[in-house]
């Protein structure tokens, strides 16, 4: 079975155009369930190239990145928010501009995060990796790549 253990850097282009076409959906993963969104595009990105990662593999980036999310993207994120009314437009728009700049460091850091990911006619990434959070996929199936 052949294996991809390096994820290529081109990925996050390509899930960034996944992320414009289903912004919202995305965005409600993160705000309502505390899904990170980098890991949710990637998920439909393995499932799009039909690469499957184990559950162990999802619970090993989740690990990664939890320091940096917790301490330092999740609380810019909430002060941004609470900043949005506080701010003139130019001023809130640098804060979403910081933001973005720390979602990056998150792909960086999955990027970098040794990964052995199986080539499979059967994958279901984003499944597995809603599955870790309980949420309901039927609420997300618009994320599904129709292959």
């Amino acid at each position: 079975m052949a294996c991809l253990t390096q994820l290529p850097l081109s990925l996050w282009q390509d899930c960034d155009l996944l992320y414009a076409q289903h912004q919202a959906e995305y965005l409600k993963l993160q705000d309502e369930h505390g899904l990170n969104v980098n890991l949710a595009l990637l998920a439909t990105w393995l499932d799009n190239h039909d690469y499957l990662m184990p559950t162990q593999g999802w619970q090993h980036l989740i690990t990664q990145i939890a320091s940096f999310e917790l301490n330092l993207l999740q609380p810019f994120r909430r002060l941004r928010k609470l900043s949005k009314g506080h701010l003139a437009p130019d001023e809130y728009q640098q804060m979403l501009t910081v933001e973005l700049m720390l979602e990056r460091k998150v792909q960086r850091l999955i990027l970098r995060s040794p990964s052995l990911l199986q080539l499979s006619s059967h994958t279901d990434n984003l499944m597995r990796y809603l599955s870790l959070f309980e949420v309901e996929i039927s609420a997300y199936s618009m994320l599904i790549s129709n292959r």
